[in-house]
Formats: C-alpha cells, sequence, structure tokens
C-alpha cells in the first residue's frame, strides 16, 4: 500500500515585519537535496575606493619629453660618428645618442632614431650597415619583423634601435635608459 501523501502548506509573511521595506525574495520551502555541494570559494565584497583629485598615476605617454643631458663624452668613437651622419644622410627623426659605459655589459652607445614607414626603416637600417662597414666595424646582426616597426641593429660597441614614430612612443627607450649620458647629437654631426 503507498504512503499517504503530506499536504503542502503556503509559504506566509511572518507578521510584524515593517510595510515599508520590501520582502526578500524566497525561494519557498527548502527541499532536501542530499548533502551540500561546495559552490566555490566566495569572493569578499569591493569596498569602495575614495578618489583623491591629482592622484591620478602617470603613463609613458604623459612624462614630459624634455631630454635631460648630464654630460658630454670628451671623444665620440668613429663608429658611432658614422652611424648618426648615415642615419641624418636619410633623413632620419628624432636622433639620440646615450653613452651606456658602465650600465651595459652589451653595448657602449646606444642610437635611437625614427622613421616614417616599414620602407624607411629598411632604408635605414641598410644605410646603418654600410656605414659600421666602411668603418671597419661591421654590423653583427640586425633584426626586424615585418610590419612590427621596430628594427635593431648591433653593431657590438653600438646597438642601433629604429622605429616608427607609434612604436617609439609606446616602448620609451629613452626613458628605459635614462641613466645614460645624452650625447648631443648637433656636436656629432659638426665633427
Amino acid at each position: 500500500m503507498p504512503a499517504p501523501k503530506k499536504k503542502k502548506t503556503p509559504f506566509k509573511k511572518p507578521a510584524g515585519k515593517s510595510a515599508g521595506k520590501p520582502a526578500a525574495k524566497s525561494r519557498g520551502p527548502a527541499k532536501s537535496r542530499g548533502p551540500a555541494k561546495a559552490r566555490g570559494p566566495v569572493k569578499p565584497a569591493r569596498r569602495p575606493v575614495a578618489k583623491v583629485k591629482g592622484s591620478k598615476a602617470k603613463t609613458r605617454s604623459e612624462t614630459p619629453k624634455v631630454p635631460v643631458v648630464k654630460a658630454v663624452p670628451t671623444k665620440v668613437p668613429s663608429f658611432v660618428v658614422a652611424v648618426v651622419k648615415a642615419l641624418d644622410d636619410k633623413k632620419a627623426l628624432g636622433i639620440r645618442v646615450l653613452e651606456l659605459g658602465q650600465l651595459s655589459s652589451v653595448a657602449d652607445y646606444m642610437v635611437i632614431a625614427t622613421g616614417n614607414s616599414d620602407p624607411h626603416l629598411r632604408a635605414l637600417r641598410i644605410e646603418v650597415e654600410k656605414a659600421l662597414d666602411e668603418v671597419g666595424s661591421p654590423a653583427r646582426a640586425s633584426e626586424s619583423q615585418s610590419e612590427s616597426g621596430w628594427t635593431v641593429v648591433d653593431g657590438f660597441n653600438v646597438l642601433v634601435h629604429i622605429f616608427r614614430p607609434d612604436v617609439r612612443e609606446s616602448y620609451s627607450m629613452e626613458s628605459l635608459w635614462k641613466d645614460g649620458l645624452d650625447v648631443p647629437v648637433a656636436a656629432i654631426l659638426k665633427a
């Protein structure tokens, strides 16, 4: 003989609750579904962060673009002069020369320049390699990916980075090597 069915009683609001507050949503009477299952870690509630005027962090694009000249080396090597003149002859923009000295074991000088387009970057790279060959310090390697906007020429004692303008701004190599001595390009071009 089957067991008698239990009567379901409707869910009623408890008496005495304030009518001004909305009632919490109810899922109905609790049903037994077996043992409780773990639902994963409970995330803590986020606290609101108070905003203070003028406390916005500066990004790379908001940093001042004023180059700081720390000191001028007495003698610039011939391979650096050849690279700077080659870049200037091929209309490179924003040429900067940094003397790294003891800051890097990779190279003594870093030259950073900007080209207008990918074909211009390629022409600048070829001209830098020719200039290094003429001075007797041939380029050990050069690296560039198509459409990357960045070309690197390794001349053993000098690293030449040639960028498109947007890529140069995003990488901001000058700020990475800000401890290097800034060599004035105008003095190199006059030599």
